[in-house]
């Protein structure tokens, strides 16, 4: 399997990477797996099931994840034990404790193990917060994502308001904060950039600049490829 067959991208929380990494995965005809949904969807179980962080380890073979496809929209979705949580893993109380859960070295390595097995066959595009550091630290494009917090909690302020949820812009700028925190300093597979990994700061772009952005460096980095 080539190298080139697995795009990793990392960054903070509502930097856009799942909207880019989506975008990417249909121009190649990629897979697409939203890594961070998955935690998310450990997370919505412990609310579910009041579920402590202690017990979470105990718990985990009850916790089935997977993807599917709208058949309508063709939006992916995410399920949690057969049933579309999609909708629910995104809300602020999931948002609100899904550091702490991702941080657990059990969740960790049950949700590592499995992207791993998602990747297999190749043609994959991964977003998260460790893909290119841990989960594929041999994939042959990495990209390292960020924004500006303000931008970053606008997007997610319009994007649930959008939903119809009610929500406050200053509480989502403040978890945004405290999540960049919690995700940089925890001890198990924190976030950082990879050595070799692409630096994107989305702040003033828009789709169409990121989309050219990443068509110019798969560009060179195939061609790199070819030569070698």
């Amino acid at each position: 399997m080539s190298s080139l067959s697995i795009i990793a991208i990392d960054g903070y929380s509502s930097s856009g990477k799942s909207t880019f990494a989506k975008a990417i995965a249909a121009e190649l005809d990629f897979i697409y797996i939203d890594s961070g949904a998955m935690y998310r969807a450990v997370a919505l179980y412990c609310l579910e099931h009041g579920i402590t962080e202690e017990e979470l380890p105990g718990h985990l073979e009850e916790i089935n994840i997977g993807f599917s496809v709208d058949n309508i929209t063709r939006k992916q979705l995410t399920l949690l034990n057969g049933t579309n949580v999609e909708d629910k893993i995104r809300g602020v109380a999931v948002s609100r404790v899904v550091s702490r859960i991702s941080r657990i070295k059990a969740v960790r390595e049950k949700l590592v193990a499995l992207q791993r097995d998602f990747a297999k066959k190749g043609g994959v595009v991964m977003d998260g917060r460790d893909i290119g550091t841990v989960v594929f630290p041999e994939a042959g494009m990495k990209i390292f994502m960020n924004a500006a917090p303000a931008v970053r909690a606008k997007r997610r302020y319009e994007e649930l308001v959008a939903k119809g949820v009610n929500v406050s812009y200053d509480e989502i700028l403040s978890n945004i904060v405290m999540r960049d925190h919690e995700d940089e300093t925890r001890a198990e597979s924190p976030l950082k950039k990879a050595g070799d990994a692409l630096v994107l700061d989305n702040s003033d772009m828009t789709m169409d600049k990121q989309m050219n952005w990443f068509r110019d460096r798969w560009a060179a980095l195939k061609s790199k490829s070819h030569a070698n």
